[in-house]
């Protein structure tokens, strides 16, 4: 099967990993959390322009960026916690509380809603035995509604981690949450929609 990708389909989520870390210290006295701050520093012209990719790191590294990791970033770029916690909260793209292994998101917009997304929305929270914003009794799902997924000729349009599920109905979410089930990278198959 062939896959569709369109221009407009950007992801909205940084990239998450399925196999999250658990940290113990500051992020930033890893390896990876030092290289990861160092690559992104070389990238601006100020400190603070990298506060977007850096609440991004922890969030994929993590899951969600809770108030001490705000701190830290706040430490490691030379700003206010109040300033970071400010824009960490401002975004909706960072998750201010933990979520599941697989985070889905199903667009509501106009054109989504046309199509049946409420249904859609519905029969998500059914097949993972889940309510909104709930992370699932094993650990594997949230989800959530979205305001707008940017794919609106491919309506329902659901985005599950960094990866976007098209023209998904209704019938087409049981395979797919089947699919996210048995996926040990949390990537999935086509199944009931394209990515």
């Amino acid at each position: 099967m062939s896959r569709r990708i369109h221009p407009a389909v950007v992801g909205a989520q940084p990239f998450q990993l399925t196999a999250r870390k658990t940290f113990d210290g500051p992020i930033f006295e890893t390896e990876e959390g030092r290289r990861r701050l160092k690559m992104a520093l070389s990238r601006y012209p100020t400190k603070r322009a990298a506060l977007l990719p850096m609440l991004g790191f922890v969030q994929a590294e993590k899951g969600w960026i809770e108030p001490g990791d705000m701190e830290q970033v706040a430490e490691a770029l030379e700003l206010t916690p109040a300033y970071v916690h400010s824009i960490a909260t401002f975004y909706t793209m960072y998750n201010k509380h933990p979520v599941g292994r697989h985070l889905v998101q199903v667009c509501t917009n106009i054109s989504c809603h046309l199509n049946r997304s409420g249904e859609v929305l519905d029969r998500f929270l059914a097949e993972t035995r889940t309510r909104e914003g709930e992370i699932s009794e094993d650990g594997e799902f949230t989800v959530i509604e979205a305001e707008c997924l940017g794919a609106c000729g491919f309506a329902t349009v659901v985005q599950v981690n960094d990866r976007y599920y098209e023209d998904v109905t209704p019938d087409g979410v049981p395979e797919i949450v089947a699919n996210l089930r048995g996926a040990r990278d949390g990537s999935g198959a086509d199944g009931g929609g394209n990515a």
